[in-house]
């Protein structure tokens, strides 16, 4: 063995040369690091201030367009100012100049306060009625104000009447109005339309980069122009953007890394206009500025990596040079000392072998044994020395011993399998014993053997043959047909059961294959499937049908399962036949009633469907007629009431009669909902903006109460809908003038999203809570004669049971009752399609 001096100076020595090495590539892996660092924070920096500047750059312009734009106004209305407007359909040449020099406007046009157009540098518009409330409040006189993203490309897609051509998505104008007092004391509004197209096409050519977009925004957060690379459309609401939710109004201007309008994290750069409620965005993914980063560090890493592998190398020569003269010395003492070791280990084995190892003379007389010895002779090893080994074994096999140590000749190995007595308390044990004859000039002058406890796998054995034995017999008493084939298809075994049921004897199928016992085309089905079973393993569930011993074809269910063998690879196939032919004659009974049952449903559907259809024709003469002499009856009030009083009866009939159209598409398999990933919110918003002329009429108030989170769920937009506008209709129409109806979202901790509707009107009988819910069914306490169908709430329960979801209905504390909504929470981003039944 090496002294621990030369050990010690040896290990000083390696350390120092891998010491020396790693120090170096750390340092040089920290250069290229801090550096690298360095680069990627400037990179971010240069971005925004990139941002910064075009973000300041766009402002002006868009602040320009929306000031020059402005300067022409003025100069258009004090020519207005100064003169009449006339009947003419074609503009003056003054209105005329207005477009010179704009071409970022599409047309100009004088209205008045009915929205008539009076003149207008577009052709067709003069005369036409525009909607008043699209464009917003009209300025104070002598000032303008720019108004939001429409759609479409004059004023004319916007008038009262019938439309224009459908105006292509995303295609709009914004409105700048001016407010002219003319000479008559009348008041005017000048209209110019802005074209955003212009102002996108602006930002791409002053940007320049593909990689990077450009939004126009509203003070409010409304999208009114962007570059392509945005992908949010004119017209959009930006409430959430972090420019509106966070920065603004307190910050005019400013840069973040961060959401954006795209996906992914964004370099961010915004500017407020100086003069007009406008905002200015400009972004580039984070992705590409890492993306130049890398390109930047790329040949920096390159030279860095090339070092690190030069240090490597010399540092790893270095070692295997002071390591290789240490080497040599090292393999000598080892040599040397393993010879030693091996002694010893020798010496240890044989004590510590947990066989026994004995050697006896040529008379089975025992001379030499190890420490095991204790274990099966019970006492201490050198007390073992000088006894016969037959002496230890039970009586009636000692003579198998003698046979062992007998004097023929004979060098081979000489084994059996004997009880010894070990402890009188206990059972004798197994042991397996095997001795070799030590020669000498051709005679035995000894034995040498070894013996091994085979106790627990005699027991073993002896257990396993008995469960064979029971598992035998369990299979063999069996109800079910068993039956096991090999891997070529021929017949292993049968039981009784099987027996009974093909009406086949063992002894004729066992050894033959199932192709010469049930035919040809039988067999050629199960190899198919036994390969199946075979391939992905388990277990095989099919049916078939199997001619009974009786002459009778049976249902059957056949299960297979592999059986492994020795080796663990597959043995056979056991395969159960289970007769289920009553089962499928109930089954055929069932179905045959089912089908009837379902003819009749759809049979009373489509009779709703077509009565329902058939009505709605007289309905639409009786309704048009009946209004027809409304008009005509003028000062004649009690013809004008009884007129009145038809169109007020047929319209209830139309609405029964749309009702059973409702009930009759639910009921029917036609009818689909098609789920969506949706915000609720949005939803129940548009369908309390609906109801407005109705609130308004019964001078109510609508609170909502919405989770300022998402609510997100997979619904049908339209029919959920529907289910809210029912219910709030409901509410509506049954609570007191002056009332207020709250509409109350937020998601709950079971999963779902909960939607409440809450009103004070009369309330429901608490025995009537769950009828309301039956088609055709109403509250006794608001059964008015006010025109409900009963069908509405019925029509709401169908829909939400088609959605999975559910709706009840209880009465508040104080009066007045609460509809409660339930949908699931559901968060997947596929869309799909759906039966909507019961």
């Amino acid at each position: 063995m090496p002294s621990p001096r030369r050990l010690r100076t040896f290990e000083l020595q390696s350390r120092a040369v891998l010491w020396a090495g790693a120090m170096l590539g750390l340092l040089v892996a920290a250069a290229v690091a801090t550096l690298a660092v360095y680069e990627y924070r400037n990179a971010f920096a240069q971005e925004q201030a990139r941002g910064a500047l075009m973000a300041r750059v766009l402002e002006d312009q868009a602040t320009r367009t929306v000031e020059t734009a402005s300067i022409a106004m003025s100069s258009v209305s004090d020519l207005l100012a100064a003169q009449a407007i006339g009947d003419a359909t074609e503009p003056g040449p003054g209105f005329q100049q207005a477009l010179v020099g704009l071409p970022y406007l599409r047309s100009v046009a004088v209205l008045d306060r009915q929205g008539t157009v009076l003149a207008s540098t577009a052709r067709g518009e003069y005369g036409r009625v525009i909607d008043l409330s699209l464009l917003g409040p009209w300025p104070a006189v002598g000032q303008d104000r720019l108004g939001g993203f429409l759609k479409g490309r004059t004023l004319g897609d916007i008038a009262h009447g019938p439309r224009a051509a459908t105006v292509p998505e995303g295609v709009g104008f914004i409105p700048l109005m001016r407010q002219v007092q003319m000479r008559s004391g009348e008041g005017l509004l000048l209209v110019a339309l802005i074209n955003p197209d212009a102002i996108s096409n602006q930002q791409a050519l002053t940007l320049a980069d593909e990689r990077a977009a450009a939004v126009l925004a509203s003070y409010a957060g409304e999208v009114l122009a962007g570059t392509p690379s945005a992908p949010v459309p004119a017209g959009t609401r930006l409430l959430g953007h972090p420019v509106f939710a966070r920065y603004l109004p307190s910050t005019e201007h400013a840069t973040y890394r961060g959401q954006g309008v795209r996906e992914g994290p964004q370099v961010v750069a915004f500017r407020v206009s100086r003069t007009r409620p406008l905002v200015v965005m400009v972004e580039i993914a984070q992705s590409h500025v890492i993306e130049a980063w890398w390109q930047a560090i790329g040949g920096i890493g390159s030279v860095a990596g090339a070092a690190l592998l030069f240090l490597a190398a010399m540092t790893f020569t270095a070692w295997r040079s002071v390591n290789s003269r240490e080497t040599t010395r090292r393999m000598l003492d080892e040599a040397q000392a393993e010879v030693a070791q091996r002694e010893r280990e020798l010496s240890v084995t044989i004590k510590s072998v947990q066989e026994l190892i004995f050697r006896t003379d040529a008379t089975g007389v025992i001379t030499f044994v190890n420490a095991r010895w204790q274990a099966v002779g019970g006492t201490q090893a050198p007390e073992a020395v000088g006894r016969r080994l037959r002496d230890l074994v039970v009586p009636h096999q000692r003579e198998v011993v003698d046979a062992l140590f007998s004097g023929a000749e004979g060098a081979g190995v000489r084994s059996a399998q004997v009880a010894v007595a070990v402890d009188e308390a206990q059972p004798p044990r197994q042991f397996a014993l095997a001795v070799v004859p030590l020669l000498a000039d051709g005679s035995v002058v000894g034995f040498a053997g070894s013996a091994s406890d085979v106790t627990d796998r005699v027991v073993a054995q002896q257990k396993l043959q008995t469960q064979l034995a029971v598992t035998a017999l369990m299979l063999e008493v069996s109800p079910l047909p068993l039956s096991m084939v090999d891997l070529n298809g021929c017949y292993m075994s049968v039981n009784q059961a099987w027996e009974d049921f093909t009406g086949h004897r063992r002894e004729d199928v066992v050894g033959r294959s199932v192709a010469s016992v049930f035919g040809e085309e039988y067999a050629a089905q199960q190899r198919v499937r036994d390969r199946e079973l075979l391939a992905r393993g388990g277990r095989l569930r099919e049916e078939a049908r199997l001619l009974h011993a009786d002459g009778s074809y049976r249902d059957v269910v056949l299960v297979k399962v592999v059986v492994p063998g020795d080796s663990g690879e597959p043995a056979g196939i056991l395969r159960v036949l289970m007769d289920v032919s009553e089962f499928r004659e109930a089954e055929r009974a069932t179905r045959e009633a089912r089908d009837a049952a379902e003819e009749a449903s759809r049979a009373k559907t489509e009779f709703i469907a077509n009565i329902s259809h058939e009505l709605r024709t007289p309905l639409q003469s009786i309704l048009g007629f009946s209004e027809l002499g409304v008009t005509r009856a003028g000062q004649h009030e009690r013809l004008a009431a009884m007129f009145g009083e038809i169109h007020s009866s047929g319209q209830r009939m139309l609405a029964l009669v749309n009702d059973l159209l409702d009930v009759a598409k639910i009921e029917s398999t036609v009818g689909v909902i098609h789920l969506e990933r949706t915000d609720l919110r949005p939803l129940v918003r548009e369908v309390v903006h609906e109801v407005e002329p109705l609130l308004a009429k019964r001078q109510l108030e609508a609170q909502l109460q919405l989770s300022p989170a998402p609510l997100l769920a997979k619904v049908d937009p339209l029919r959920f809908q529907q289910v809210v506008r029912n219910v709030l209709a409901n509410a509506i129409k049954f609570s007191p003038e002056r009332g207020t109806i709250v509409v109350a979202g937020a998601a709950t901790a079971a999963g779902e999203i909960h939607l409440s509707i809450a009103d004070r009107g009369p309330g429901i009988p608490e025995a009537e809570l769950e009828r309301v819910f039956d088609a055709f069914v109403q509250s006794s306490q608001t059964k008015d004669g006010s025109g409900g169908t009963g069908l509405g709430l019925a029509i709401c329960r169908k829909i939400l049971d088609a959605h999975g979801g559910r709706i009840h209905a209880e009465n508040r504390p104080g009066g007045g009752t609460v509809f409660h909504i339930h949908v699931p929470a559901r968060a997947g981003l596929d869309t799909g399609a759906i039966p909507l039944v019961e």
